[in-house]
């Protein structure tokens, strides 16, 4: 239990996969047409010479009316970032650590609810009703995942699937006993 909330903080770390974390779920949405991709243009829009006007190709050259776009943004674009996967691991045991030391983890046995009426009073006897907070659990449980989701900032989340960007946006942590031994087992570094 030492090994994964007694690391000390790096918070240029910390910050340095959360950026990555961010980016990488970024999604390329922005997209204008080309002059190949704009409807129209087939054809030459008048002879080469002779007529005095300056020579075009197609109609739906960026320079005209109803033509494609120049150096506009395109869905081609990728926002994927990359960090060593022992330095994600590092991250997590920090955040986990600075927020033990705050303490804002609160530590339970299996949880077991049903309902959602049955999860607020469980919040509520733990104190974090009305509060933002993470349920971490040891392996995943649809009874639980069912009664959370309904109450407002509160999250639930398997254990290895934990990350630093997801124990950030929560402020307290329910974490499972069982799901230490997961931690340890997974992300020790």
């Amino acid at each position: 239990m030492e090994k994964i909330f007694e690391v000390k903080p790096n918070p240029d770390l910390i910050s340095q996969v959360v950026s990555v974390q961010l980016s990488s779920s970024r999604q390329q949405t922005a997209h204008t047409k080309d002059r190949k991709e704009v409807r129209g243009g087939g054809r030459k829009p008048w002879r080469q010479k002779g007529t005095g006007r300056a020579r075009h190709g197609s109609s739906r050259s960026p320079i005209w009316k109803g033509g494609g776009v120049t150096f506009g943004p395109r869905t081609e674009k990728n926002f994927k970032k990359s960090v060593p996967l022992k330095v994600k691991r590092k991250a997590l045991l920090m955040v986990l650590s600075a927020k033990k030391e705050e303490d804002l983890i609160v530590f339970s046995e299996k949880i077991k609810v049903e309902k959602t009426k049955e999860m607020v009073s469980f919040l509520e006897k733990n104190s974090l009703k009305e509060k933002s907070v993470l349920i971490v659990l040891a392996d995943y449980d649809d009874s639980v995942v069912k009664a959370a989701r309904n109450i407002p900032e509160v999250g639930v989340i398997e254990a290895r699937n934990l990350n630093a960007l997801t124990l950030l946006q929560y402020r307290f942590i329910l974490m499972e006993k069982e799901a230490i031994k997961v931690i340890e087992k997974l992300f020790y570094v």
